[in-house]
């Protein structure tokens, strides 16, 4: 299965194919085909018609509402250091095992920001999975929760933040993970950023993590 990836929000109705309108309600509904989640935006007459109150009848594992907004223009080409979202987004389209644990750092990052929002929290093969949302766009982010320990904790942290100086130049190597050295220049203010667990959902408990009290935080309810 494809654990983690990207998936968009829809221009129009997946089922009948009315197209939204800035300011228009939609439901999203996330289903498991063929071991892979995958996202179906539908018009609230749709929902009526077709999916309302059948969740175990339309096997669809969650469901959520939102209010469709136009993509903006597209900004000017401009050379810049990678933001965390940007980031998040180069990784999650890598789709590379090694950055499993940095994904889940910068997505944690941006949850607190409140650049994405918790949108379900799911088991997928048995690993916790948590879905994001970043508001703007509509889309949604699956990330797989690596189960960090406090053993790896710091050297991920610093992976991050040399990803967020310095770019993504390709796969890491073993020096990729490696502790920053003193001379590798200052670490950008997103990457200074404590770091968490992710939020969960208070319907679906929040498991014993392995972080201690003072970074622990707070329970907070998936936005559904």
């Amino acid at each position: 299965m494809n654990e983690w990836h990207i998936q968009s929000r829809s221009h129009a109705c997946q089922s009948c194919g009315q197209e939204f309108r800035s300011g228009t309600s939609y439901h999203t509904l996330l289903f498991d085909e063929k071991r892979e989640l995958l996202r179906m935006d539908i018009c609230v007459d749709c929902w009526g018609r077709q999916f309302a109150e059948a969740r175990d009848r339309k096997g669809f594992l969650s469901h959520w509402t939102g209010e469709y907004e136009a993509p903006p223009a597209a900004p000017p080409e401009a050379i810049r250091k990678d933001t965390a979202e940007t980031l998040l987004r180069k990784l999650v389209e890598l789709s590379d095992p090694a950055y499993l644990g940095a994904s889940y750092i910068l997505a944690v990052m941006l949850e607190r920001k409140r650049l994405l929002r918790v949108k379900e929290q799911l088991r997928v093969d048995g690993r916790r999975t948590f879905i994001y949302e970043q508001p703007k766009t509509g889309d949604i982010f699956t990330i797989p929760d690596p189960d960090l320990q406090l053993d790896q904790l710091e050297e991920v942290q610093r992976l991050v933040s040399s990803l967020l100086e310095h770019g993504l130049a390709g796969p890491p190597g073993p020096e990729a993970s490696a502790p920053a050295s003193p001379e590798a220049g200052p670490v950008p203010a997103e990457a200074s950023a404590p770091v968490d667990p992710p939020p969960v959902s208070e319907s679906a408990g929040s498991p014993e993590s392995p972080l201690p009290p003072e970074v622990e935080p707070a329970a907070a309810a998936a936005d559904r």
